[in-house]
């Protein structure tokens, strides 16, 4: 999320499916759409068959490179290598959007005169505390306090040449020594990315899991969107970045605020340091962009959670919102450490399997073993709600209550799926819960209803968060399930005074006079009975083989706005001002918006994305009429964007590694990355752990498996877990197709069978012969039809400082021949 917000405003796809077939050029990298997103993948084909050249860069040969017209081979964890190379390459040979670059971006403007880049560390990095101080990444203001440009882009303090001077060392040899790509196939990959850097074409990189599960996940993505933004392909048709996510819902999840710093719609959750909303909302918003309605937004959100109880006199509830403490962070790895560590009693897992899911596997299930009490609601039994039966666990010593509570199945509820692109799709109950099930809307309810009731008699302050919540869902005709259309409705938002509907966030006030859950979503119910995401109207064919397609005049609605709705405003291609220059003239070769100078107004086939004021104009939040991302100060593209780890991406080795880095050698990994330092977190090294291991999913399986898995179609289809092995390696170790190995990481060990493969290929890292090992995540022993031994066994706690996810893409491990059957 924080990639692609910080480099263009928003944590999205900034793209379309129904847009990618309009692509010059198709890059999946870190995603397997083929197999992992497959309804997706028509769209891929589509622009294939219209003339895309597609390129699969993956360490393994999956069913993407099979359709692909060229697989890169290349070694897990050195993505930022990659595409820092493409963008050495892009700038040294001129093949940058010059235009875009200078008036969409803000690679012009002048960074601290004091601002260094030396072996790996940016300037500003205390050891001691383990964190930069970012006072010299700023940039340079003048006497008005704006920041001072050139234009030229010659300025040897300006973005630009930053840039250019950090990854000048991403040499083709240097790129292949580090990833193991061949010098001649990095030249052809970056001729074919880079031919796009002209109006007229595009490019359009395809990311899921394969970039996110790094120490520098973040990072990878920083690094692509520099790479598009140069290129010009952002906001463009058959552009752009197609995020996809990692499961059913993730959008969704993370738009209404999973995540545990954030509020609904990322306005962000206040700290300790917070004391007042207005304080909050001076350190918290960004000027000069449409961030300046935040108070909008928040005080809307605090109404419509504490309703008549939020007035003007009492901050509008304010204080109500729980605080972060400084300097802490309450992710996943930070929930299970804490447990080990005594400061969390219990435990409430809803539709997730953490004891299979999890990296170092091992260490959360001695974390589930020391809570008092643990909730789990799912479809079935699982490893989690039945822990104390793995492996090295002693019932006896054992003291945690499990509670299991029935969950309702896809089909047996009603509700929204916000997935991909961030469309929003209603779905509608076909069949009712069995037995004693109820959807988790159901048990959230009955959750908020009775602690409601706990504390109704209570008089002390810190109940009155509970007592004043505004939490009347009840459906009235069904007292198994809840309302959905009104939680819709104070998701979209609405006036407080009459109840109605407001039309979009463009109606949301800062006095009190409206209420809104989730102010991106707002539109979505924009009057009473009208749910657009449960639209299905499909924009007419208008070719022979049933396909929708742009239209160079722009006549053609191919972006289907009348199918559900899209975030935000019903926007399908984010940023789509950049798809017309300066002037409001389309330079893409399919228009998607434009400047109509009749009618004095943005138009075009999509919903503009900028403010309504014509080019050369400034709206009242400060941002200019011909630029393209609003959400960004001034409305310009962030390739300088600082973040935890530093201001611009730079190629960092795993934490677990079979090479120094070959960059920087005085700094090998990420100083940011988070560890833990638990008994369980131990740390290989590539003596003891000589190969490269990945690890990743199959179509046939879904992430823990436990859905899956219990499906007797599905488990035949894949009975055993497995290890893919190289045949160059097999062969070194003794190894036959379907002979049992054990593989050992410094976390523990795992028994699978052996798949031996030439989908995976040695490389060539450093002068030596570097293997790679992939395993599947979906086995685990307890639950489903078949069983194995989990993966995550292996899978190391380090973590990403921007969002804490975890390093399971690679780590080493070491790989043996055991007896037939483990």
């Amino acid at each position: 999320m924080p990639g692609l917000g910080t480099s263009f405003g928003r944590g999205a796809m900034t793209t379309a499916l129904w847009d990618i077939p309009n692509a010059d050029v198709v890059v999946f990298m870190g995603s397997n759409a083929a197999e992992n997103h497959p309804i997706s993948f028509k769209w891929f084909l589509r622009a294939k068959q219209k003339g895309a050249t597609v390129i699969c860069v993956d360490p393994r040969y999956n069913r993407t490179a099979s359709k692909a017209d060229w697989w890169i081979p290349f070694r897990s964890g050195t993505d930022t290598a990659v595409l820092g190379g493409l963008i050495n390459y892009a700038i040294t040979h001129n093949k940058i959007h010059r235009e875009y670059v200078v008036r969409y971006t803000n690679a012009s403007f002048l960074v601290h005169p004091d601002f260094r880049f030396e072996d790996g560390l940016f300037s500003g990095w205390d050891p001691d505390k383990g964190r930069y101080d970012q006072s010299t990444w700023a940039f340079q203001t003048g006497p008005d306090g704006q920041p001072l440009r050139d234009p030229t882009l010659e300025h040897p303090q300006c973005v630009f040449q930053h840039i250019k001077r950090i990854y000048a060392e991403y040499t083709p040899e240097k790129v292949s020594e580090i990833t193991g790509i061949p010098v001649e196939d990095f030249i052809k990959f970056a001729e074919i990315v880079c031919s796009t850097g002209v109006p007229g074409k595009a490019a359009v990189f395809v990311y899921a899991m394969g970039w996110t599960q790094h120490t520098k996940g973040v990072q990878n993505i920083r690094t692509a969107t520099i790479l598009q933004m140069l290129l010009g392909n952002i906001g463009v048709a058959g552009g752009g970045i197609a995020a996809m996510r990692g499961h059913a819902n993730v959008q969704g999840a993370t738009d209404l605020a999973v995540l545990y710093h954030d509020l609904p719609g990322y306005l962000g959750q206040p700290n300790e340091s917070h004391k007042s909303l207005q304080d909050y909302l001076a350190k918290t918003t960004t000027r000069n962009s449409f961030w300046e309605n935040k108070p909008k937004f928040v005080v809307s959100l605090l109404k419509a959670w504490w309703g008549e109880h939020a007035t003007p006199e009492n901050d509008f509830c304010f204080d109500y919102l729980p605080k972060m403490a400084a300097g802490e962070t309450y992710s996943h790895y930070d929930i299970f450490q804490a447990i080990l560590d005594d400061r969390v009693k219990g435990l409430i897992v809803v539709g997730q399997n953490p004891a299979v899911g999890s990296a170092n596997a091992r260490k959360v299930q001695a974390a589930l073993a020391k809570l008092d009490w643990l909730v789990v609601s799912d479809l079935f039994l699982t490893e989690t709600a039945e822990f104390w039966k793995l492996e090295g666990m002693n019932p006896a010593e054992i003291q945690t209550e499990v509670i299991l509570l029935p969950a309702a199945g896809p089909l047996e509820k009603e509700g929204s799926f916000t997935n991909t692109h961030r469309l929003i799709q209603w779905k509608h109950k076909m069949i009712e819960p069995m037995g004693d099930a109820h959807s988790d809307g159901w048990y959230m309810v009955q959750i908020g209803k009775r602690l409601k009731k706990l504390y109704e008699g209570s008089t002390a302050a810190k109940d009155l968060p509970i007592k004043h919540l505004v939490w009347d869902y009840d459906d009235p005709d069904n007292p198994n399930d809840f309302d959905h259309i009104k939680v819709l409705k104070e998701i979209n938002g609405y006036e407080v005074a009459t109840g109605k509907p407001v039309p979009g966030f463009g109606a949301l006030k800062d006095d009190g006079s409206t209420a809104c859950g989730c102010w991106i979503y707002s539109g979505i119910y924009p009057e009473e009975g009208v749910n657009k995401a449960d639209s299905r109207v499909r924009s007419a064919p208008n070719r022979p083989d049933g396909w929708t397609e742009a239209k160079a005049d722009g006549s053609a609605d191919y972006l289907h706005l009348g199918w559900a709705f899209a975030w935000p405003a019903n926007r399908r291609v984010l940023y789509n001002r950049a798809s017309a220059d300066p002037q409001g003239r389309p330079w893409s070769k399919v228009p998607l918006v434009w400047w109509d100078e009749t009618q004095g107004k943005w138009t075009g086939v999509d919903v503009p994305d900028m403010l309504p004021v014509a080019p050369g104009q400034v709206h009242a939040v400060g941002v200019p009429g011909d630029t393209p991302f609003i959400m960004k100060a001034y409305g310009l593209g962030g390739i300088w964007g600082p973040l935890p780890d530093g201001p611009i991406p730079v190629h960092y080795e795993p934490r677990e590694s079979p090479t120094p880095n070959l960059l920087y050698r005085k700094q090998g990994t990420i100083p940011t990355m988070k560890i833990y330092n638990s008994e369980f977190d131990a740390w290989g090294d590539p003596e003891r752990f000589p190969y490269v291991a990945t690890t990743y999913r199959i179509t046939e399986h879904l992430t823990s498996g436990l859905m899956t898995r219990t499906l007797p179609y599905l488990a035949e289809s894949f009975a055993l877990h497995f290890c893919e092995i190289p045949r160059e390696l097999a062969q070194l170790l003794g190894i036959r197709n379907g002979d049992w190995v054990e593989v050992e990481s410094a976390r523990g060990k795992v028994r699978v069978q052996a798949m031996v493969t030439s989908r995976l290929r040695p490389l060539r890292i450093g002068g030596r012969e570097t293997f790679l090992i992939g395993l599947p995540i979906h086995w685990a022993p307890l639950s489903g039809h078949v069983q194995g031994d989990i993966t995550n066994t292996l899978t190391p706690q380090a973590v990403d400082v921007n969002v804490q996810i975890q390093e399971s893409k690679v780590f080493l491990a070491n790989l043996r021949k055991v007896a037939v059957g483990g």
